[in-house]
């Protein structure tokens, strides 16, 4: 999201955008500004313009560097329940953490205003879509063992992040881990129930074709 220009320095940069997660937790997405940012890390404004072009564009790189971290997919070979039940509290716990501030700060910005709303889609969240379709494909065709097109994947996606979102942004509460575990069983026990189907339709096909 950072604009081109001379090479930032990588301290320069992250005092920056520590900065714009400090200042956002103390005193919310109003409360931060050009000037503070610059301030609290020790720069010119002037150098802010040079690399951001607003202070919507330091909370986005912000975000996306925390959400490397945070959001990634952490995958393995235990039980399908287990790792979509370890996911979803990864990203709780992701909401409650500064970075977790920003992109709530973001979201509800983005309601009002369009730039920010397609920066955010055409950005993050779309990037961030595509991990977390990745992620929970791999799951469920190892889950399966059925390959996934993309609208089911998607579909499931709603439903397995859909509940956790909405305790958060909704309600401002933390997901029930009881809720959290019963998504992830229904996730899979519809990925399974789906793949069943189609081994059956294959199976009755098959067994038209020989008769």
């Amino acid at each position: 999201m950072s604009r081109t220009g001379p090479k930032r320095s990588e301290s320069i940069r992250l005092a920056v955008l520590n900065a714009a997660d400090d200042l956002l937790v103390e005193h919310g997405f109003d409360g931060v500004t050009i000037e503070g940012i610059a301030a609290r890390a020790g720069v010119a404004k002037q150098t802010l313009y040079r690399w951001w072009k607003s202070k919507v564009d330091i909370l986005l790189d912000t975000l996306s560097g925390d959400a490397q971290e945070g959001l990634t997919w952490q995958l393995g070979s235990g039980p399908a329940e287990e790792e979509l039940q370890r996911q979803l509290r990864r990203i709780d716990d992701f909401f409650h953490e500064p970075a977790g501030q920003v992109l709530q700060a973001l979201l509800g910005h983005a309601q009002t205003s369009p730039a920010t709303a397609r920066a955010l889609r055409e950005g993050f969240l779309r990037e961030q879509r595509e991990r977390d379709r990745a992620g929970l494909r791999a799951v469920l065709e190892r889950h399966t063992c059925r390959h996934m097109d993309d609208e089911f994947v998607d579909c499931l996606l709603d439903l397995l992040l859909g509940p956790l979102y909405y305790r958060t942004l909704v309600s401002d509460r933390a997901a029930d881990p009881a809720m959290l575990d019963a998504t992830a069983r229904l996730v899979l026990d519809m990925a399974a129930r789906a793949a069943q189907d189609d081994h059956s339709h294959a199976g009755a096909t098959n067994g038209e074709s020989l008769s």
